[in-house]
């Protein structure tokens, strides 16, 4: 690389760098939790390395997302009756807007369930945010709402925990729910054929497909998109009692097997060509790696591996070549060999936790339900490297973005780390 060429290339690193990555839904960029961004922070407290700190109105889990200068969160007012979207301006925490979308009758949830749990997500243009009833709006940057879609009303024996994506121009979300009463045990306590995933167009709202799932049972599994070898995408979507395939452009779908076990929480994660899933309760929690590419109905033929120790029944996953990391909701760590499911050290880190972890410069962002978050090494040596309380209330997977962390507690957003975009 000659000296002149590295000269003309090094605006555009500096101007990339500067700019920062965003984090435009549930679990990043990816929706796998990983960031490649530097200068994260690494020790804080409740009064220590706050950039600042904002009171958010209502109720509500869903995670913050990030674009650009713009921060977004769903809150729920009144008792879950309010359905609210959020914009914060990123480097101060400034409200720019709260817009009311709609609102909705509080149904049926668990009690560590909201009205507002499913994480909003943006293509830069819109924010696409839905509610525990299930239903669906687009607002523009400046808090107009743009289409609202209450066509497709949900029930669950939980609630709403799932979150939407993005894919091209098609917003898509899981919905596995249960019957309702008096029939509240299908699809909860046996499996029915009603759970569905659906798609939206992003720019109108309207309804573009409808994937069914066969007989299965109640989850809140996000889904992913993969990427196969030969260029093509699939969107992989796991369930109770299934792991499955679809076409995104159509929702068809492509291949199907057995993960027996209803209430699964979990998002995927997926990498060389495998899908790292969680099986469900009722004594059969484990983690599962299951091979891509198959066609049909596989049952479980395409099963690599199992591994039942540490199992998340809520967490998700972290998939960091060669090892795959998990805290689950009694607070014990796990690292595995991605191959093999094989063990390379498990240790308990205290507390309990709902949030997915995050990673960033080679470690491991674990958020406890009270507020503290746990570093660790990304590797295969154990080790904790930093503990920074917060002393809140935390079930919000944190965003990551512009060097900072972002991290969601009952009652505030926090912003941790340097701004270095401070004037």
């Amino acid at each position: 690389m000659t000296t002149k060429f590295v000269l003309q290339l090094l605006p555009v690193l500096l101007a990339a760098h500067a700019v920062g990555e965003n984090w435009p839904g549930f679990r990043g960029p990816t929706g796998q939790g990983l960031s490649t961004e530097a200068g994260l922070p690494l020790r804080w407290s409740a009064t220590e390395n706050i950039a600042w700190k904002t009171v958010v109105p209502g109720e509500g889990w869903s995670s913050p997302i990030v674009w650009n200068d713009r921060v977004f969160v769903t809150t729920a007012t009144e008792g879950g009756v309010g359905c609210h979207l959020i914009a914060f301006e990123r480097t101060t925490g400034t409200v720019l807007w709260d817009r009311e979308v709609f609102k909705q009758v509080p149904g049926h949830k668990q009690q560590r369930n909201g009205y507002a749990t499913p994480t909003p997500c943006t293509d830069g243009k819109l924010v696409f945010a839905v509610f525990g009833d299930g239903s669906f709006a687009a607002l523009d940057f400046e808090g107009k709402v743009v289409w609202v879609n209450r066509n497709f009303p949900f029930y669950g024996e939980h609630g709403l925990g799932s979150s939407p994506i993005l894919w091209q121009e098609l917003l898509i979300m899981a919905r596995d729910g249960s019957g309702e009463p008096p029939d509240t045990g299908a699809g909860w306590h046996f499996a029915w054929d009603k759970a569905r995933i659906l798609a939206l167009d992003t720019r109108t709202g309207k309804f573009q497909w409808e994937a069914k799932r066969g007989m299965s049972r109640i989850a809140h599994v996000v889904p992913s998109i993969w990427t196969a070898p030969d260029g093509h995408a699939e969107l992989v979507s796991g369930a109770g009692d299934v792991v499955q395939g679809f076409d995104p452009k159509t929702g068809e779908r492509l291949w199907t097997s057995k993960n027996i076990g209803e209430g699964v929480v979990p998002s995927m994660v997926v990498g060389d060509g495998l899908a790292f899933t969680a099986s469900g309760w009722g004594g059969r929690e484990s983690t599962k790696a299951f091979r891509l590419g198959g066609r049909g109905d596989l049952g479980e033929t395409n099963l690599v591996w199992e591994q039942k120790k540490g199992a998340s029944k809520i967490p998700s996953y972290l998939f960091l070549k060669p090892f795959l990391f998990m805290v689950n909701e009694g607070g014990i760590a796990t690292c595995l060999k991605s191959e093999s499911g094989e063990i390379v050290w498990q240790e308990r880190v205290g507390g309990s936790f709902s949030a997915s972890p995050v990673s960033g410069e080679n470690r491991l962002y674990l958020l406890s339900d009270d507020g503290e978050t746990v570093v660790i090494d990304a590797g295969p040596r154990f080790q904790v490297v930093a503990r920074n309380p917060l002393l809140e209330k935390a079930q919000a997977s944190m965003a990551v973005s512009h060097g900072q962390l972002f991290i969601r507690t009952r009652n505030n957003l926090y912003c941790i780390g340097r701004n270095r975009d401070a004037k």
